[in-house]
């Protein structure tokens, strides 16, 4: 097992990629990217991932390398990486050019790179405790700013959330709106059921579309679950029967308690008693079966 990267085409290992110090996504997170995961050792929902990119692309008015040559470079990094299972990043910059924000500086050649590393996926110990969640106090970007609905390199705004919950302890953070309202996680989508009813914050409020949480929506409608998306505060994560986020790596992941970032300190607050529900569990279950349907078996 390895990890390997394609700079441009070029298959080396991580010590030798190198990408110019002119390059816009390294001076300005100028870029997009998406992360993919094997299942079986073959890309899972590519298309899905293209997609969004591709719309990234076209609001930050970023041109991307054709479709056929991005897969056909994925296919190659992950056959001469060799992994069973792989965790895939694929980023496209907008390459090099005078130094300056302006996009007009780039000299017009996109930057492709990948990344492939063997997948290190959740044990399923994590599954059976939970995650501990911290309300961060760092607010999500308001879509009026950076729309955190662009897939960009610009992640600072997340790494300031993760770094407030480990400092408390916590495994991951959710990030509130300006009017306090829940959005995402720094990774990940959130869910959470209330009297049978299951609930994710809507789009609108400023969230990433998750290619995981559009599954996960159509699954539970196919297992006759009411399902609204609507905004809420975190208060009704404490109150909610069970709480879980998805993700590529994740699934749907259990979230067991929570905790609040407050001006005056930290309150730790179990959701319901403590341990997953079942919901989770049953659309973990459903996401397996349907990853072996359309996936596997073809």
């Amino acid at each position: 097992m390895s990890v390997l990267c394609n700079v441009e085409g070029r298959l080396v290992p991580p010590d030798q990629a190198v990408v110019p110090v002119l390059d816009r996504g390294f001076l300005y997170g100028d870029s997009v990217y998406e992360v993919v995961r094997t299942y079986s050792g073959r890309p899972f929902e590519l298309d899905r991932h293209l997609a969004r990119m591709d719309k990234t692309a076209l609001r930050i008015d970023l041109t991307l390398p054709p479709r056929a040559v991005i897969v056909r470079e994925l296919q190659r990094t992950l056959e001469a990486a060799g992994n069973p299972e792989s965790y895939v990043r694929i980023v496209i910059t907008r390459g090099a050019g005078e130094f300056g924000l302006s996009p007009f500086l780039a000299r017009g050649q996109n930057r492709l790179v990948l990344i492939v590393r063997p997948l290190v996926a959740p044990p399923e110990e994590q599954y059976e405790r939970g995650l501990q969640m911290a309300i961060a106090r760092t607010r999500r970007n308001p879509p009026q700013a950076l729309d955190p609905a662009l897939k960009t390199g610009n992640y600072l705004n997340n790494i300031l959330a993760l770094r407030e919950a480990h400092e408390a302890g916590a495994d991951d953070a959710i990030l509130l709106d300006l009017a306090g309202r829940v959005t995402e996680g720094t990774t990940s989508n959130v869910f959470f059921v209330q009297r049978g009813v299951l609930v994710t914050p809507p789009l609108s409020l400023g969230l990433l579309e998750g290619v995981t949480r559009a599954l996960f929506i159509e699954i539970a409608r196919t297992q006759g679950l009411i399902l609204r998306e609507e905004p809420h505060g975190p208060e009704a994560l404490a109150a909610a029967d069970e709480v879980f986020m998805t993700s590529t790596l994740r699934e749907a992941m259990p979230v067991t308690s929570l905790v609040f970032l407050e001006s005056h300190g930290e309150q730790v607050r179990k959701v319901a008693d403590g341990r997953p529900g079942p919901v989770a569990k049953r659309l973990r279950a459903a996401f397996r079966e349907y990853v072996e349907r359309t996936h596997l078996r073809r």
